[in-house]
């Protein structure tokens, strides 16, 4: 599937910011067999005063900005078009539990996609007991890991209610899980948080999402939003495979990647620092239109 994709932050600033630092990551990447960046841009108002490009540890492409003017307000526009063409699902070659374990001990490898880096517990999807064995009642009910977590993630699609109002950015994976209830970012930190728990490697990817209007009705410019889904290491014939426990399915060709992390934090779209003083409000709207 081909796209265009246009995203805008705004942000408002109570008083005027004498200055300011910024770490975005919002541009789509470039995946083999997965997905294909055409083209894109990245553009602010105000102006910054130094921009710079760098890869984190886990490959995601981050633009740095910093500002020495006051201002009042900060504008973030990216505009991409970019390809989908996810494999179809192949059969299911993951191992057992025992299997899994055993071959997490024999990869000999710290790369940014290595197993290791998830299997610990992070700051928005800590490994908690209750929901390990939430989470152990799926891996009861299969043979395999793959099946394990495709039964988790309808168990919590099931189970959570999806409610925008209830959580923000800075909810933790067991505050999500008391309240059954939150976004995608919540969905997918108890997802994380609770095959951690079991063992399983699992993180977080960031992206868009392409949404489909009901029969009949168009499609409001602006009204998607940035999405984030999970990220499993099924074993090594399986490799990563990619799960949505908002919409109980596995990643397809309506979603387009970001970036990928342990959690929320090391893929937020915009983090900084700021000199001012006061509250801030920002708003975001996405632009999903595949192109006919």
């Amino acid at each position: 599937m081909l796209y265009n994709i246009r995203l805008h932050l705004h942000y408002d600033y109570e008083r005027s910011a004498a200055g300011g630092r910024h770490h975005i990551r919002v541009m789509p990447q470039t995946l083999p067999g997965i997905q294909r960046v055409i083209a894109s841009s990245l553009s602010f108002d105000p102006a910054a005063a130094e921009r710079s490009e760098f890869t984190d540890f886990f490959a995601n492409t981050v633009t740095s900005i910093a500002y020495r003017n006051p201002h009042e307000t900060l504008d973030v526009t990216m505009t991409a078009r970019v390809n989908v063409m996810r494999p179809p699902t192949m059969l299911d070659v993951s191992p057992d539990m025992a299997g899994l374990q055993k071959e997490i001990r024999n990869f000999r490898s710290l790369a940014p996609d290595a197993p290791h880096h998830f299997l610990t517990t992070s700051a928005y999807a800590a490994i908690d007991p209750e929901i390990t064995a939430y989470a152990a009642e799926s891996l009861g009910q299969s043979r395999t890991i793959t099946e394990a977590v495709t039964h988790l993630n309808g168990r919590i699609h099931a189970d959570f209610d999806y409610a925008p109002d209830v959580t923000d950015v800075r909810t933790s994976a067991r505050q999500a899980f008391d309240l059954r209830a939150g976004v995608c970012q919540d969905f997918t930190h108890v997802m994380i948080a609770g095959l951690r728990g079991l063992g399983i490697p699992a993180g977080y990817v960031s992206g868009f999402l392409r949404t489909i209007p009901p029969p009949g009705e168009e499609r409001l410019e602006g009204a998607d939003a940035m999405h984030a889904w999970v990220r499993v290491w099924c074993g090594r014939e399986a490799g990563w495979q990619e799960f949505d426990p908002t919409n109980n399915m596995t990643a397809g060709n309506d979603h387009i990647t970001v970036g990928f992390g342990r959690d929320y934090g090391d893929v937020s779209p915009i983090v900084g620092v700021l000199k001012t003083s006061g509250a801030q409000e920002g708003k975001q709207s996405v632009d999903v239109v595949p192109l006919e």
